[in-house]
């Protein structure tokens, strides 16, 4: 079983969803940053209170009468709610001297840190108890021939619960800027694909039938005027291709029209009245060339259609260009003596192409040039090789074609002179047009009027064994 494609997101979604993401880990990063540095603070403080509190108590010890002031100040009960610091002076035998009333119940001598042997004060260290957080430090000063211990405990748990809801606090603040950055996610983009929708609506107009409307690119945010370009470019091919397949289904159904017409009237001729076996035989041998006529039609339009579409692979091979041109020569040559138009031969090189379609391209420049060419005139069909390209030649003394029509002549059905191309249905050129491009070459023209056309092939120099679309 198949496993059901994942709908996909909308650019919106993913905008919303990636600027809340990034808004949070922003939002994160600096409430975790203000934290730290407002704890880092309240603890730093209540160190300095510490450390200022045991020198004070040096200072005081060092006095004549320090230990014993100091004695009798411990041994009074402190008054109010709160004790925020307790206080034990201790012999170097480690006998408490004073302390704060009830400091045994709550601090324990045996729970601060022992003094350091260099008599500085040590490090304050963390102590819970009762649900209460104290900072425990210790020092051992010496003062008037004796040593002493001084323990200091103080009560952090109004700080501790502090740290607490403040932390709280920017959790809850975290939230809402989340919400908040959702929220101003969702509007701001909203706003900003706002013209992707309007774009949207005016691509919607567009039909068969409107296919002239155009969406300027000007007025639109400068990320979608490339896409507005664009789309206003596809709409011009666009146009431009319904326009031609219009105009070309009009003279397909005017040139099968005409032959159709044609075999129907000399029919309908001949069944009004008996005829003799003679003059039927005109009507169907009439009848017959009509049919030859539209065949070729009809073929030449299935050539031009497959060559469009490119399905197949032509049959590329590398032969002697001379020599295929020569066969063509030759194969007109005997029209060519009746219209008193010589034809020539020249140049030499290989030709990588399909010899078939190579053949049919210059038989239809062949036998233009012939239609075109008066009697005295001459017909050269020419070869030459490059670097990249094979270059056939085929240039005639005709009547040349005005240069307002050059730029159209290899356009389906475009005849320069009805009256002068009575003979063709101006596939012709479109034919040799559509065999160079198969092969990935070109096909160019210039004429002048009185002297004479040229048009000139280019055939790719490909190895045979790269593959190349066919219509055959």
């Amino acid at each position: 079983m198949f496993s059901k494609p994942a709908k996909p997101r909308s650019i919106a979604s993913q905008l919303v969803f990636r600027f809340t993401l990034a808004a949070a880990l922003l939002l994160c990063c600096g409430l975790v940053v203000l934290y730290l540095i407002v704890v880092r603070h309240a603890f730093e403080e209540d160190n300095v209170f510490l450390s200022d509190r045991i020198s004070a108590l040096r200072a005081d010890l060092k006095n004549i009468n320090g230990p014993a002031a100091m004695q009798e100040q411990l041994k009074l009960p402190l008054t109010g709610k709160n004790i925020t610091y307790w206080i034990r002076l201790l012999d170097s035998t480690s006998q408490t001297l004073a302390q704060t009333p009830g400091m045994d119940e709550i601090l324990p001598s045996r729970v601060f840190p022992k003094p350091r042997p260099d008599g500085a004060i040590d490090t304050p260290r963390d102590y819970r108890v009762r649900g209460r957080l104290f900072s425990l430090t210790t020092a051992g000063p010496a003062a008037n021939g004796r040593s002493y211990i001084i323990e200091v405990g103080q009560d952090r748990t109004v700080d501790e619960q502090f740290t607490q809801e403040f932390g709280a606090l920017l959790g809850v603040v975290l939230i809402f800027g989340i919400l908040l950055s959702a929220m101003i996610a969702t509007t701001v983009t909203k706003r900003g694909l706002r013209p992707l929708a309007e774009m949207t609506r005016s691509f919607k107009r567009v039909g068969p039938t409107h296919l002239h409307e155009r969406v300027p690119p000007t007025g639109w945010p400068l990320e979608l005027q490339p896409l507005a370009a664009a789309f206003d470019d596809m709409l011009d091919r666009l146009e431009k291709s319904f326009t031609r397949l219009s105009q070309f289904s009009a003279d397909i159904a005017h040139e099968i029209r005409t032959p159709v017409a044609n075999i129907r009237g000399e029919a309908e001729v001949a069944l009004t009245r008996p005829r003799t076996s003679s003059e039927y035989r005109e009507v169907i041998e009439s009848n017959v060339a009509e049919c030859e006529r539209l065949s070729g039609i009809i073929d030449n339009l299935l050539f031009l259609a497959r060559a469009e579409s490119a399905e197949r692979q032509i049959q590329r091979t590398r032969f002697n260009g001379r020599e295929q041109i020569e066969k063509i020569a030759a194969f007109y040559q005997t029209i060519a003596e009746e219209e008193q138009v010589v034809i020539a031969c020249d140049g030499t090189g290989d030709v990588s192409a399909d010899p078939l379609l190579f053949d049919r391209a210059i038989s239809n420049l062949t036998e233009n040039a012939l239609r075109f060419t008066p009697a005295g005139g001459k017909i050269q069909l020419s070869i030459s090789k490059n670097p990249d390209e094979s270059l056939i030649t085929v240039s005639d003394t005709g009547c040349g074609i005005p240069s307002q029509h050059i730029a159209k002549v290899f356009d389906r059905f475009y005849r320069v002179d009805s009256s002068r191309s009575s003979q063709g249905a101006g596939l012709g050129l479109a034919l040799v047009k559509s065999i160079a491009e198969l092969h990935g070459g070109s096909a160019d023209i210039t004429s002048e009027v009185n002297y004479g056309t040229i048009v000139t092939l280019a055939f790719p120099d490909t190895s045979p064994e790269k593959p190349v679309h066919s219509i055959t």
